[in-house]
């Protein structure tokens, strides 16, 4: 079982399909994508996620549980994971999926791996919901 941190907005930024033309609708079809992938097996998911929180999207848990950053700005979300990776006890089992080269060595310090997008991105492809 593998626990996946996921910096939503840059996962979803490192394809260009026109997101930024729906960028909730992006959003959705991102937590639809790792619902989809956490019923194939045991990994768990939490995306986190800059901006306002999405109505039908709040904060929760399970096994694609969602998180917001909790201010506006420059890499709000990168310190919502750092918080959160912090807070983890079992950090070293934890795998950041983000492309960002800041926060990857920020999440270095804390003995947590990160992997770039491309790797999500090829398990979503082949689950599609």
């Amino acid at each position: 079982m593998a626990r996946f941190l996921v910096d939503g907005m840059n996962v979803i930024g490192a394809r260009p399909d026109g997101w930024w033309r729906d960028r909730d609708g992006a959003v959705r079809r991102l937590h639809a994508g790792l619902t989809a992938l956490a019923d194939t097996g045991d990994d768990t998911f939490v995306m986190v996620l800059d901006g306002r929180p999405l109505p039908d999207l709040p904060e929760h848990d399970g096994p694609v549980a969602v998180r917001y950053a909790r201010r506006a700005g420059a890499d709000a979300a990168d310190d919502r994971i750092v918080e959160l990776v912090g807070a983890d006890a079992d950090r070293a089992l934890m795998v950041v999926v983000t492309a960002d080269r800041g926060l990857r060595e920020r999440l270095a310090v804390l003995g947590t791996a990160a992997v770039g997008p491309r790797v999500l991105w090829a398990r979503l492809d082949a689950v599609k919901p």
